[in-house]
């Protein structure tokens, strides 16, 4: 497509998780011409596509907006990173690659809590849609989509069974798909990686689409803001290599920036909440108060110990090994380089009364901090825990109309007394669960929390210090039909025409996990509303959750009790 052309059936704002499915789906007929504007680059970068080097690029500015939030006032007044991606593929270009799609109960939330549609029979066929499974396809499973999706090198560091036979041991589940069936229990962990590269969107949507002469992709593009005339989205302003730019649609503007960009970008076009616009100067288009409200994130924290074998991946992380593993990934795409290294997991409930799992596992050979680097000398590994259903709400709100500027995040992690509670049951269900015969022959010492740890308020005093984003932002432009909603059901901005937002800021709730496979499937189901084409068929799969739920936490007795 020519550059002097400037007007185009579709603009899309952000070439994402989200973004670029859209940018494949709604291109594959070759009917409609399709702007992609995207912040940042390339992302040809080693870094980038080699699994193993995933903190690089989340702590990279290149690759990522290093996003701040306010004080956290339940955190000690911590002020919390919460990286973005900024590079064709978004989030999934930085993130862990962990394919998690929630469970069930989490689509029937929605649903419940006004997106019609988005139930988990309505969402289960666009994840299958979505993706390839090394194991091959059945009713839960897809077998010929474009992401790829595995196990990385099948668990063969001993600790990974041996942390699923401890889980076991202590009562709980053992699943051997929680992308399935069943969620809840402990199994092997699944992840977003095709021929030893990460799977990305850029990856898996984007570059199949790349020679489409109705695509025209746009790097290094800000916008501004989208452009409105009475009511209807004609097109966006956006600055690229110091100049500004306009271009028009014919259809839709969609919004696919992410929890923190769709709900910012709202704002500075003067859509939101009237009183908050006026403050940051901007004039008010359209009067809509949940632009920016309902943020949720996961939590987690480190919980860390020594191992008693030479097994652990923290003699991998000298130079030389480091060395050894990027060569052999380089010449071979497979080792120790073609793994995210959470290989294996686990979803438990909290306690009795909660439906399904609200509780979430990975589990890592090593000793380490997000950045890479060794959290003491010696062997040991971890297990990144955290409550996944807050209760708690926070905000994306705007504080100037210069576009460059960032709105002001606030979380309020832990505001809500259910999730200071959720993380207490984090402590001590955890420390049970390694303490179960199967861990016996590798467990250590505990470094983190540390067995001074006991009470509710040391266990409060040191999550407040200790917990960490798990980088999933959402829920900032919830999907529903109430007065705080954002878009409708079929993702169109609640009052305006031509105007929608595709990206995990629609989720009207968090789901129980990593949030990149259900944008995915978001953006899969959202391409075929915009194209007006029928959805595809609901799916009649069994969901299994534990009958006992309301009387027990886990199904079976734990084999010994924690220390």
């Amino acid at each position: 497509m020519s550059t002097q052309e400037n007007t185009f059936d579709y603009i899309i704002v952000g070439a994402g998780s989200a973004g670029c499915v859209l940018a494949n789906r709604l291109t594959e007929d070759g009917k409609h011409s399709v702007l992609l504007l995207e912040t940042g680059g390339s992302d040809k970068s080693i870094f980038i596509q080699m699994p193993t080097a995933l903190s690089i690029p989340m702590n990279t500015k290149k690759y990522a907006w290093q996003f701040e939030t306010e004080p956290e006032p339940f955190l000690d007044n911590r002020r919390m990173h919460c990286p973005r991606g900024k590079v064709l593929g978004g989030s999934s270009s930085i993130n862990g690659m962990v394919y998690v799609r929630g469970h069930a109960r989490d689509f029937d939330e929605w649903q419940q809590s006004g997106a019609e549609g988005w139930d988990y029979q309505h969402c289960l066929p666009y994840f299958r849609k979505a993706e390839t499974w090394a194991f091959g396809g059945d009713a839960y499973r897809g077998d010929s989509g474009p992401l790829g999706v595995n196990n990385g090198n099948q668990m063969q560091n001993p600790l990974y069974q041996a942390f699923i036979d401890a889980g076991v041991e202590a009562g709980y589940f053992n699943t051997s798909d929680y992308n399935a069936a069943q969620q809840e229990g402990f199994g092997p962990m699944h992840m977003t990686i095709k021929g030893g590269r990460r799977c990305s969107t850029a990856n898996a949507y984007l570059r199949p689409a790349m020679n489409r002469s109705n695509l025209m992709l746009v790097t290094h593009a800000l916008v501004h803001k989208v452009q409105l005339e009475d009511k209807k989205a004609v097109g966006v302003i956006y600055e690229q290599g110091g100049r500004t730019h306009t271009a028009r649609v014919r259809q839709e503007v969609i919004l696919s920036a992410g929890s923190i960009g769709s709900p910012h970008l709202l704002q500075l076009s003067g859509i939101g909440d009237p009183e908050l616009l006026a403050k940051a100067g901007i004039a008010l288009e359209h009067d809509l108060p949940g632009v920016g409200k309902n943020l949720q994130d996961h939590l987690e924290f480190y919980f860390q110990f020594r191992c008693l074998k030479p097994v652990s991946l923290n003699r991998k992380l000298g130079w030389w090994s480091r060395l050894k593993i990027g060569t052999r990934w380089i010449l071979k795409k497979d080792g120790l380089g073609a793994t995210n290294h959470f290989e294996s997991c686990g979803f438990i409930r909290s306690k009795a009364g909660v439906e399904w799992p609200d509780l979430q596992y990975h589990f890592l050979p090593a000793a380490m901090r997000y950045d890479g680097k060794e959290a003491f000398d010696g062997d040991g590994f971890q297990l990144h825990i955290g409550h996944n259903k807050p209760k708690s709400r926070g905000s994306v709100d705007i504080v100037s109309a210069d576009p460059h500027q960032p709105p002001r995040i606030q979380f309020n992690y832990l505001q809500e007394e259910a999730d200071r509670e959720g993380f207490r049951a984090c402590v001590r269900l955890t420390r049970e669960i390694i303490n179960q015969p199967a861990m016996d022959s590798y467990r250590g010492d505990e470094i983190q929390p540390g067995l001074d740890i006991q009470s509710d308020e040391q266990i409060d005093a040191f999550v407040r210090r200790a917990v960490e984003s798990a980088y999933h932002p959402s829920c900032s432009c919830k999907m529903g039909v109430d007065a705080m909603a954002v878009v409708d059901p079929h993702t169109r901005v609640h009052g305006l025409q031509g105007l929608r937002v595709v990206d995990s800021s629609i989720f009207p709730t968090i789901p129980n996990g990593n949030l990149n496979a259900p944008t995915i499937m978001l953006a899969e189901r959202a391409a075929d509303l915009i194209r007006g084409m029928e959805p595809l068929a609901p799916s009649n799969a069994d969901v299994s959750l534990d009958a006992h739920w309301q009387e027990r936490q886990r199904p079976q007795e734990a084999k010994r009790k924690a220390i």
